[in-house]
């Protein structure tokens, strides 16, 4: 979509491939594409080249998804980056798997761990890491991979906001041994630090509206105009059939 892959797969497949690369501890990535996300790609080469070797990208903006249906991928849905977190933790709950948490700060790491132990009592986390909010030093980020890959965790949940957390998945993949997945804001979401919009919303498509409306001074220049070249660039594509 506007030059950005997608994977055209359901919730059962992502799940299930996150689960078997998790099992043999493979280094992997995984983007979770909103319209943000695609039109960053379309106009940064870099991030173009992030997105294409990505080990998977799913639709995370129900636009994304509903441009997906309209190119003839029949019943394609939304897969975001809050609900993959929560459905994949509730089967690694049942496993008994391991997963790490990597992003966000030290309060909304130690609610988010709470939820989760009580939300799914089976799961393990092997290990939460809140970075700076700047660059990591060499050193700093040589201890967090250290940690990670000693923990025997399957995934690291990443939460560093877009596109930071792709950037970062990219240059670590085969060092860190897990399964690396961007899901943005889900560490606030799930930890109640940030409000999601109600479910009406999500399934009209509206969430980012709600966001918009939460942090505009932030995310204005995001949504509005990201959106509108989304919208511009959909429609060309649209037109070329």
């Amino acid at each position: 979509m506007l030059g950005q892959p997608l994977d055209a797969l359901s919730w059962g497949e992502a799940l299930a491939r996150i689960g078997s690369w998790a099992a043999g501890r493979e280094s992997r990535y995984v983007c979770i594409s909103n319209a943000h996300s695609v039109v960053t790609g379309s106009r940064d080469p870099a991030f173009a080249s992030v997105l294409s070797e990505a080990d998977m990208v799913t639709p995370d903006g129900a636009p994304v998804a509903w441009m997906m249906r309209r190119q003839g991928v029949d019943d394609q849905q939304r897969i975001n980056g809050p609900d993959l977190m929560w459905r994949y933790c509730e089967q690694a709950g049942r496993r008994g798997e391991a997963v790490y948490l990597y992003g966000g700060t030290e309060a909304t790491l130690a609610l988010l761990q709470q939820r989760l132990r009580e939300a799914f009592p089976g799961l393990r986390i092997a290990g939460a890491v809140s970075p700076p909010f700047r660059a990591p030093t060499a050193e700093e980020l040589a201890r967090h991979i250290e940690a990670i890959n000693a923990s025997g965790a399957g995934t690291v949940w990443v939460s560093l906001g877009c596109p930071k957390q792709e950037l970062w998945m990219a240059a670590q993949r085969g060092r860190v041994q897990a399964v690396m997945v961007g899901v943005g804001a889900a560490f606030d979401y799930h930890a109640g630090t940030i409000r999601r919009a109600p479910a009406w919303m999500q399934r009209c498509g509206l969430e980012w509206l709600h966001r918009l409306a939460s942090e505009p001074r932030r995310l204005w220049r995001r949504y509005l105009v990201t959106n509108s070249l989304f919208i511009w660039g959909a429609a060309k594509q649209l037109m070329r059939g």
